[in-house]
């Protein structure tokens, strides 16, 4: 066991205090990274304040690491130690059930999350199995990377594994955290984008992002049947009604925020308009390394504030109050 150091808390919404933590070395095919970014998620806010006995104490959030390998355990190349590479939701999973067998490791009944049970990157150091860690293309800069390994993987996998067109039109509901990414991504994909927002002011620096057009959320009623997907980035109750009526006969709305309420849906404009309601956690270690690889040759990057990770608590408070354009990241060492 070595003493490592990490910003957790004890209680639940409580703040975060830098404490030390005793960290056993690697195991079999896992590495450990030392951390130098991570950013802060609006879910790591959920683990914060919702600390559970298998986390406690301290329960320490953080799942967007860029981090530098120092120490491999059995079965890994040692070759891998001095490489920075990137981590994000998931820490591992079991290698051998159908899902992982068949490239959908994210359906693994004993799928390992990088904050659940385990500290995360809110701290000096954090360990990973070596299929998760993944390498960041030379044209991705360290300091930004973190947010594609949850933001940016999160929204490209609809584009990716739904096999969107490039002909398709996209919406996409809330351009914050996620949606900046979004954003960019579904344009790069070729497609034309809208940007959905509450707020008239950003509407230059939505389409600055590479949304084509820009509309208000109270005025989505009257798109009806115009885009082929819509990707809701918002975890708000809205209007659902119109935003199922903004679908495109054999449409798709593919939910990606975390709404705390049940979703209202009609059935009968499913049927009639052959829609589907689609959702999605992240995506695959394969997928990860072909999205970076797609937005190292797009130039896409999350646009971030850099914070110390001394910090951390204003970032946290921040985030609580939406003072963010449009991703907090701390750098370490905790």
């Amino acid at each position: 066991m070595a003493t490592t150091f990490a910003w957790g808390n004890t209680e639940a919404s409580g703040p975060l205090r830098r404490l030390p933590i005793e960290l056993a070395p690697p195991g079999p095919d896992e590495v450990l990274l030392e951390v130098l970014y991570c950013g802060l998620c609006h879910s790591d806010l959920l683990h914060i304040d919702e600390v559970r006995p298998s986390d406690a104490p301290p329960a320490v959030a953080g799942h967007e690491v860029i981090g530098r390998v120092v120490e491999v355990g059995d079965g890994v190349d040692s070759a891998l130690i001095g490489s920075v590479r990137g981590l994000g939701f998931v820490a591992g999973t079991c290698r051998h059930c159908r899902y992982c067998l068949s490239g959908r490791q994210t359906l693994c009944d004993n799928l390992e999350m990088t904050v659940v049970g385990r500290p995360g990157g809110f701290a000096s150091h954090v360990k990973a199995h070596q299929d998760w860690v993944i390498p960041i293309p030379k044209a991705l800069d360290p300091a930004s990377a973190g947010p594609l390994f949850c933001a940016g993987i999160t929204v490209f996998e609809p584009l990716f594994s739904a096999g969107i067109s490039p002909t398709a039109s996209v919406a996409v509901i809330g351009v914050g955290g996620l949606g900046h990414l979004a954003v960019q991504l579904a344009r790069a994909w070729g497609c034309e984008v809208t940007g959905i927002t509450t707020n008239a002011a950003k509407s230059d620096e939505i389409r600055g992002l590479g949304a084509h057009h820009v509309v208000l959320l109270p005025e989505l009623a009257q798109q009806a049947g115009s885009y082929d997907l819509i990707l809701n980035t918002s975890d708000h109750a809205l209007d659902w009604d119109a935003v199922v009526g903004a679908l495109a006969p054999q449409g798709c709305l593919h939910q990606l925020g975390l709404c705390p309420s049940p979703i209202p849906l009609k059935v009968l404009p499913f049927v009639k308009g052959n829609l589907s309601f689609r959702s999605s956690l992240t995506s695959t270690p394969a997928a990860t390394s072909l999205f970076l690889e797609f937005c190292a040759r797009h130039e896409i990057e999350a646009l971030v504030e850099v914070l110390p990770m001394a910090e951390i608590n204003t970032a946290i408070d921040r985030l609580r109050h939406g003072d963010v354009r449009y991703r907090f990241v701390l750098q370490g060492p905790a």
